[in-house]
């Protein structure tokens, strides 16, 4: 009895212990995927993107822009690519944390502004060594910061890639059929 209570325990440890970083369910139209957080490599990046998901900031918002071996990026125009308004200020860069752009991690979006991320993100579709932190004066030698990884739905991920795109206004690589976020969902904050 002793052993089945063991056994029982352990097994119920490393289900917990799988879901122990802070996790999150983003829901699309062409299906969901699983994104593992990584605060204590990007804490205010892990923060800001959370309190936006908690606040339904990403909701009705869209893969704006798609480039298949690249990346995905979404988080900040709605179908009609206007700019959503957003209710977070500009993130510090923490790209120095040692994360790599790498297939499937997830790194927030910014201008040529190292500190100006604030809600568009990016998954990215392959290693993309050239988006990774270098020591540099150069404003792009911050990189961009990685704050998660795809955990589950590549799958999906993979096939908002292959979506057909076109141009949009001054915008290139726009889905022509929009790839909608209609919910993300947290599953663990901790």
């Amino acid at each position: 009895m002793l052993k089945k209570i063991s056994v029982l325990a352990a097994g119920l440890l490393a289900s917990i212990a799988v879901w122990a970083a802070p996790t999150v369910e983003m829901t699309t139209n062409l299906g969901k995927f699983t994104l593992e957080l990584f605060p204590e490599k990007a804490p205010k990046t892990v923060e800001f993107f959370l309190y936006n998901a908690k606040h339904g900031f990403y909701e009705a918002t869209i893969f704006h822009r798609v480039i298949d071996g690249f990346m995905i990026q979404g988080g900040g125009f709605t179908k009609a690519m206007e700019e959503k308004k957003t209710l977070t200020p500009a993130i510090q860069n923490e790209s120095t944390s040692g994360l790599a752009n790498e297939r499937g991690t997830v790194a927030m979006a910014r201008t040529q502004d190292p500190h100006s991320a604030r809600v568009q993100f990016f998954i990215n579709l392959k290693d993309n060594s050239f988006l990774n932190h270098r020591t540099s004066a150069d404003p792009r030698g911050w990189g961009y910061t990685v704050f998660g990884k795809v955990v589950q739905g590549m799958d999906v991920v993979d096939k908002i890639a292959k979506v057909p795109t076109g141009n949009a206004g001054y915008y290139e690589n726009v889905p022509t059929t929009p790839v909608v976020i209609q919910n993300v969902k947290i599953i663990s904050e901790k």
